[in-house]
């Protein structure tokens, strides 16, 4: 659609070929995505999730651009390598979240066991959701990113609950 020589034709013709291209490309990148996520990354494959996230944190952390930290108390054994997979892609996906929306200055990862239950915390200390937004935006036509969040945990049998600590001063994402 792009090779078309646009000059020449009218314009009802030119917007026609381009929301074609547009099309085209937002369904590439969509492929590509999907691509990507199968994908399983060496470091997570090799050693697990908790060094999966401390590298994704040590990387963000050496941008320089926001302070990232992540701790893990009470991973002794690893979790099946699919579900550590999904894990570690909902993590990708609210660190992204808050380094491309939230303008936050830190982000903290915390896990932890109570009983069967394998808990990680994200803290961060700018603007946030709380749970009826990602519910609204869960059931709205944008925030691919929560849907994709939402699908995977429901595969792992797992949950997420945002919220605003009580303190008021960051928010919590607790999966």
């Amino acid at each position: 659609y792009l090779n078309e020589n646009l000059v020449n034709q009218d314009k009802a013709t030119q917007l026609q070929s381009i929301y074609q291209a547009r099309q085209i490309l937002d369904d590439t990148i969509q492929l590509v995505r999907n691509i990507s996520h199968s994908l399983m990354p060496p470091t997570l494959k090799n050693f697990g999730l908790e060094s999966a996230v401390n590298d994704l944190f040590q990387k963000i952390s050496g941008s320089g651009s926001i302070n990232a930290s992540s701790r893990f108390h009470d991973y002794k054994e690893r979790l099946k390598p699919e579900k550590e997979l999904i894990v570690f892609r909902v993590v990708q996906e609210l660190i992204n979240n808050i380094l491309k929306h939230s303008n936050a200055s830190f982000i903290h990862l915390t896990q932890n066991v109570q009983g069967d239950n394998f808990i990680l915390r994200i803290h961060h200390d700018g603007r946030g959701l709380v749970q009826t937004d990602f519910e609204k935006l869960n059931k709205s036509t944008v925030g691919l990113g929560l849907k994709n969040i939402s699908s995977r945990l429901k595969v792992a049998h797992g949950s997420i609950y945002f919220e605003k600590d009580p303190s008021q001063t960051y928010y919590k994402v607790t999966i």
